[in-house]
């Protein structure tokens, strides 16, 4: 069974940072591509970030977050991260780990920016 679990979100200030981390099972992790995104209120999904399978050797960021946001991942403890440093108030929202092949998303884990 295909599962993917979101982990540590909070609320931080302008400036801050914060590590995601996407863990999943049920799949051959160390092959899979995962996504990043997020949803902020009111407004649709966006793709934040993304890392390729078998070594992660492709990356991808929007560009609202290039810069400031590092992805990676650690295939032996089946997890890819998300380092978020220099946070904003509009990287508010809920962060989602995807896995884009099979269409499948975790359940999220809020991001509060605030002062």
């Amino acid at each position: 069974q295909v599962q993917l679990a979101e982990f540590g979100g909070g609320q931080v200030q302008p400036g801050e940072s914060l590590r995601l981390s996407c863990v999943g099972s049920g799949f051959t992790f160390s092959a899979a591509a995962i996504h990043w995104y997020r949803q902020a209120p009111g407004k649709n999904r966006q793709l934040v970030a993304s890392i390729s399978g078998r070594g992660g050797s492709l990356i991808d960021y929007a560009n609202s977050v290039k810069g400031r946001f590092t992805i990676s991942r650690d295939d032996d403890k089946r997890t890819v991260y998300l380092q978020m440093d220099n946070l904003e108030v509009d990287d508010t929202g809920i962060y989602y780990c995807t896995i884009p092949r099979i269409d499948y998303w975790g359940q999220g884990t809020q991001v509060t920016v605030s002062s």
